[in-house]
């Protein structure tokens, strides 16, 4: 993609500057958890529970820049590369992770690529009919694989038994906490995964239309649901083209939807055109948050991964509703 070529240029200039710091020994001998999104820093400290101030756990996307847009500072990359565990997604957006890797760092290092995890799982980036296509970069080849998998309550589950595991080869005379903890964790992941099949099984509506990109394809495959949107989850194009507009506003009227979806970064002007393009004048524009900009703040204001997750059932309630 366009943005690895940029990231690639960005991420050289700044391994020039962590070259010459070699890790480091930490100020005191507190075991450090790097992660880079916000659903895996929730996930640590869920597994870590009462022994979390044992820890020191840190986020790296915790300005409300998306891991699209992400660029690590000197800063981060040191962080990491002291480190005693490092989570990231793992996907395109993560090639600057392969680069930090290739200098010194933390030999015992416990890495967690969530994608590598996963891997059975993962989809590549699905380009329905209808979607805004973006122009491929000259030589560019190979998959491009749907990074959004925090956004699948049963691949959470897959993650936080990782997560898990790791915590126990760094600390295996508390393993019964991890495991004890997991599990209480899984429960709740399953339980909030049992109320998403009832929503979507008591509706006679099987598709959401999102005049947006679309991040949420791993839920909507968890529970069987269709879906039209205007550019795939990762596409760097912002302007629908005129075909995508017109396409959307007929799979609206076709459908009969009360509500389109759009996620917490859009500004809404699209699906107020495909709206005003449909005719319809009753639809309603709902926002699901797909978790890319949360930050420590909204942690600290109560933001956590199930209560997102909650939040976003309750949008997906709304939007099938008949």
């Amino acid at each position: 993609m366009r943005r690895r070529t940029v990231f690639i240029c960005i991420i050289a200039a700044l391994l020039v500057l962590v070259s010459s710091c070699a890790p480091g020994k930490k100020e005191n001998d507190v075991p450090s958890v790097v992660v880079t999104i916000f659903p895996e820093y929730d996930w640590v400290l869920n597994i870590l529970g009462e022994l979390k101030d044992g820890y020191e756990v840190s986020l790296i996307l915790d300005k409300g820049v998306d891991i699209h847009n992400f660029q690590p500072t000197v800063d981060d990359m040191l962080k990491i590369r002291n480190a005693d565990m490092f989570i990231y997604v793992g996907g395109e957006s993560d090639a600057w992770v392969e680069d930090l890797m290739k200098g010194e760092h933390n030999s015992s290092m416990l890495i967690l690529d969530l994608m590598e995890i996963l891997k059975d799982d993962i989809r590549e980036e699905e380009m329905k009919e209808g979607m805004t296509d973006e122009d491929e970069e000259e030589g560019e080849e190979g998959p491009e694989y749907d990074e959004h998998v925090w956004l699948s309550l049963r691949f959470a589950e897959k993650v936080c038994g990782a997560i898990r595991d790791a915590f126990t080869s760094l600390d295996k005379e508390n393993a019964d906490i991890y495991e004890k903890n997991f599990e209480a964790y899984a429960l709740k992941l399953r339980e909030l995964d049992g109320k998403y099949k009832t929503t979507v099984a008591s509706s006679s509506k099987r598709g959401i239309l999102i005049p947006d990109r679309f991040p949420f394809r791993y839920m909507t495959e968890d529970y069987g649901l269709d879906y039209h949107a205007a550019f795939k989850g990762c596409s760097a194009e912002s302007e629908a083209s005129f075909e995508t507009i017109r396409f959307l506003s007929e799979k609206l009227k076709e459908l009969g939807l009360r509500y389109v979806i759009i996620t917490e970064s859009s500004d809404g002007k699209l699906a107020d055109t495909v709206i005003r393009d449909s005719g319809t004048t009753d639809c309603g524009i709902l926002v699901m948050d797909s978790m890319q900009s949360t930050t420590l703040s909204d942690y600290e204001e109560g933001s956590t991964y199930l209560k997102i997750m909650e939040e976003n059932l309750q949008v997906l309630e709304k939007a099938l509703e008949e």
